[in-house]
C-alpha cells in the first residue's frame, strides 16, 4: 500500500489539499474611512470551494487504498486533476470578484492557499506516471510466465 511509490506522491497530494483548509488563497488591504482593513479570501468563506476542497482532499485518499485496481486508481487520481483545476479556476474567480467589487483595495496579493492546488496537481501527475510504471511492470511479469 504506502510501499508503492504513487501512494507517497498521493499522500503528499492529500497533504496539500488539506492546507488549503488552514491557508488563505489571497490577502487584500482595504482602504476604508483612511484605515486598511485586511480582508482574506478563504475556502472555508464560500460553501461550494469547500466542497470541492473537500472532494480533492478525499479522493487521493481513497485512490491510496485501489492498490490492487490500477486502473480505478489511475481514473480517481485523474478525476482529482480535473476537480483540483475546477477548483483553481473558481478561486481565480472568486478573487476577481472580489478585485472588481472593492475598488478601494489598496494592495492584494495571492497566498499560500493559492499554489497548494499546482503543487498537488504536480503531485498527482507524478503519481499516475508511478501507476502506469506499475502497470507496465506487472504485464511485463506476467509475459515472462
Amino acid at each position: 500500500m504506502i510501499q508503492r511509490i504513487q501512494s507517497v506522491w498521493l499522500l503528499l497530494a492529500a497533504l496539500c489539499c488539506v492546507g488549503l483548509f488552514f491557508f488563505d488563497i489571497y490577502h487584500a488591504e482595504i482602504a476604508v474611512n483612511g484605515a486598511n482593513t485586511i480582508h482574506a479570501i478563504r475556502v472555508s468563506d464560500h460553501y461550494p470551494s469547500l466542497l470541492i476542497a473537500l472532494v480533492i482532499t478525499i479522493m487521493p485518499l481513497v485512490a491510496i487504498f485501489m492498490f490492487k485496481n490500477r486502473k480505478r486508481q489511475k481514473l480517481i487520481a485523474i478525476f482529482s486533476i480535473v476537480a483540483t483545476i475546477g477548483f483553481v479556476t473558481m478561486a481565480l474567480g472568486r478573487v476577481t470578484n472580489f478585485s472588481n467589487e472593492n475598488p478601494a483595495a489598496v494592495n492584494g496579493s495571492y497566498w499560500i492557499g493559492a499554489v497548494l492546488p499546482a503543487v498537488a496537481i504536480i503531485f498527482l501527475v507524478l503519481a499516475i506516471r508511478g501507476i502506469n510504471h506499475d502497470d507496465k511492470l506487472v504485464k511485463s511479469v506476467d509475459r515472462l510466465r
